[in-house]
């Protein structure tokens, strides 16, 4: 029976207002741990500061890493973002060495993001991510055994993929993953999406999600062309309507069991978090080694 891996992004740099989302280190983990029980095999990480705001904290992911793995019979796979604030991503040396600095200083991640080029995110600004922070960001992933999650908003960044991939810059095949529906971006369709697949390298694995009302059809669309998925309150904060009309707010919990659910209903079966490392190539996890690591008794 197929494996599909459902993904939790459990919080995002930016929330529109009104909404409720898991910010502090331990509402973070509490979340990924019910994630992980619900189905989820990874969990990706953004952290929040003291205001509510995106922030790239050593300090916090930490925090949030080790409380994820004091579960002892937690094993989720812990995928960390590249570009958590958007304060830190003008493209200069400062902010780069800030959007990395957790991947060089801690212990426990085995996946980060890579969006793979810039963009005007609309209306906000310009989401940067320049030439060479990203071949410095492949080379950290490669040196540290941090598997890449290649985030592609766009056609382009297929070429940009490939670029680093020929020179060395990443390691083939790769894993991709396609967001979908940002406003300054590849809008969220299925036509969209199978042109995105027909681009992937052979042997390489793939993921999808759609923002916000795009969420529901791009996830079938996923599971139908044989791929992987993502959910969460980073991309979606809406369930459903109600008969009035009204929305319905989506919690973490809810959209996980949601994908948990569709997968089941296609006939497949969520891949638990070793069967994820094993598609993926990310080295397989050793609980005690990692605790010790992470100064868990």
């Amino acid at each position: 029976m197929a494996k599909t891996i459902i993904t939790a992004a459990l919080t995002g740099a930016i929330t529109p207002a009104g909404y409720k989302i898991p910010e502090t280190p331990e509402q973070i983990a509490a979340e990924a741990y019910e994630a992980w029980q619900r189905g989820a095999a990874i969990v990706h990480l953004h952290m929040r500061d003291e205001n509510g705001l995106g922030v790239m904290d050593v300090s916090r992911f930490k925090e949030t890493i080790y409380r994820i793995r004091s579960h002892k019979d937690c094993d989720v796979v812990i995928n960390c973002t590249s570009s958590g604030d958007n304060r830190a991503s003008a493209g200069d040396a400062a902010g780069n060495a800030k959007r990395m600095a957790h991947f060089r200083e801690l212990d426990g991640i085995e996946m980060g993001s890579y969006d793979a080029g810039s963009f005007n995110w609309m209306p906000g600004g310009v989401f940067m991510n320049t030439p060479q922070f990203l071949q410095e960001l492949g080379d950290l992933y490669i040196e540290k055994g941090i598997v890449p999650e290649l985030e592609i908003f766009d056609t382009g960044m297929l070429g940009v993929v490939n670029y680093f991939l020929k020179k060395g810059h990443l390691k083939p095949p790769g894993h991709y993953q396609f967001c979908l529906g940002v406003l300054g971006a590849m809008p969220a369709t299925v036509e969209n999406l199978m042109y995105l697949i027909g681009h992937v390298p052979s042997g390489a694995t793939w993921s999808a999600f759609g923002i916000g009302a795009a969420h529901m059809p791009v996830m079938y669309a996923a599971l139908a062309m044989g791929g992987h998925i993502r959910v969460g309150l980073e991309d979606n904060v809406v369930y459903s309507r109600a008969e009035n009309g009204q929305k319905v707010l989506a919690t973490n919990n809810m959209l996980v069991e949601r994908a948990v659910s569709a997968v089941k209903a296609f006939g497949n079966q969520p891949a638990t978090p070793a069967e994820a490392r094993k598609l993926l190539g990310i080295k397989e996890f050793e609980p005690e080694a990692v605790r010790a690591k992470l100064g868990i008794e």
